[in-house]
């Protein structure tokens, strides 16, 4: 059994939110609740859940408040953290860039169970707080150019500088990232949410299965239906909607 707390301000929420995962588990049992900064510290550090269900916004701080004193206390949590959300994009922009997950008000009973088959997944395993660490690096800057990403595979968090990543590729619903000095890393994200994340950090979808680091550029060959030389000498072909841009971005270089 799976042991979670949930951190809200809102005991119409809480409630909510345990009927649909008694609805929908019996393997997540929810051993508390608090409603506070304050009372969630105290939540945590005596009952050390594995799973955290932590609103954003709460009566007496924010659930990064938590965190913070968390880590300032030298007790961090190696409990899974998933944040609970009104759509406010930079925050669920930092949450992707962290490998955290997130459900956003009102809760959707579809993205529940996908958050709860995560769980399952990760609830056995060691956790890393250095995502979290990031998480709360980035919005203590609040900065909206996130240099630093997590990725999370099947044997824990790995945490990279986006400008050492490649290239990516679309394996079905999964994502094989390329990146600088280090053997190829397998994501269960699919490539149009990363190609999301990183459309603005000078990578282009160029073909279906194929999102690039122009800065990684070599070549782009016109013949044989047109493709890219990357700088890992892969070549890339280039889909022919995606020609003229490529052409203009690479002017633009």
């Amino acid at each position: 059994m799976i042991t979670a707390i949930l951190i809200d301000d809102d005991k119409h929420l809480r409630k909510g939110l345990k009927a649909l995962l008694e609805r929908y588990t019996d393997d997540i049992a929810i051993i508390g609740e608090a409603e506070s900064v304050k009372t969630g510290i105290v939540s945590i550090e005596k009952l050390k859940p594995q799973v955290i269900f932590l609103d954003i916004h709460l009566s007496d701080g924010t659930g990064f408040d938590i965190l913070e004193r968390i880590a300032i206390n030298n007790s961090k949590t190696n409990a899974h953290i998933v944040f609970i959300t009104a759509h406010e994009q930079y925050a669920v922009k930092a949450f992707k860039f962290s490998a955290l997950d997130f459900i956003l008000k009102p809760v959707d009973p579809e993205e529940l169970q996908h958050t709860i088959n995560k769980i399952k997944q990760v609830a056995s395993k060691s956790n890393s707080f250095e995502h979290i660490d990031l998480l709360l690096e980035n919005i203590r800057k609040k900065v909206d150019n996130f240099k630093r990403i997590a990725l999370s595979t099947s044997d824990g968090i790995h945490l990279f500088e986006v400008s050492d990543i490649i290239r990516c590729e679309a394996k079905v619903n999964y994502t094989e990232f390329f990146i600088k000095n280090h053997k190829p890393i397998l994501i269960s994200r699919t490539l149009k949410e990363y190609e999301e994340l990183l459309t603005e950090h000078g990578f282009e979808r160029v073909h279906q299965s194929h999102l690039i680091n122009l800065s990684y550029l070599k070549s782009y060959i016109k013949s044989d239906g047109g493709y890219v030389i990357m700088a890992d000498n892969t070549n890339i072909p280039i889909a022919q909607s995606k020609k003229d841009k490529l052409q203009e971005l690479i002017k633009a270089l």
